[in-house]
């Protein structure tokens, strides 16, 4: 669910600086709304960086996603 609103903020916005506060509404298969903390989300993908599966980093990245 976080990719996906990362993705969805990627698209809006047209870049992957987002606030560490921030908060982004998605809404998912099942119709239902929510709140994701997306800010705190990449923050923490950022500072796990090196333990991150090659998949999720080329995921991130393939998004726009700034490692530094």
């Amino acid at each position: 669910m976080n990719y996906q609103a990362a993705k969805q903020f990627y698209e809006r916005e047209g870049h992957l600086q987002v606030p560490r506060k921030h908060v982004e509404r998605t809404v998912g298969e099942d119709q239902e709304e929510r709140e994701l903390k997306l800010g705190a989300w990449i923050g923490n993908q950022r500072s796990r960086a090196a333990t991150l599966s090659p998949e999720r980093v080329e995921q991130l990245s393939a998004i726009g996603m700034r490692w530094a």
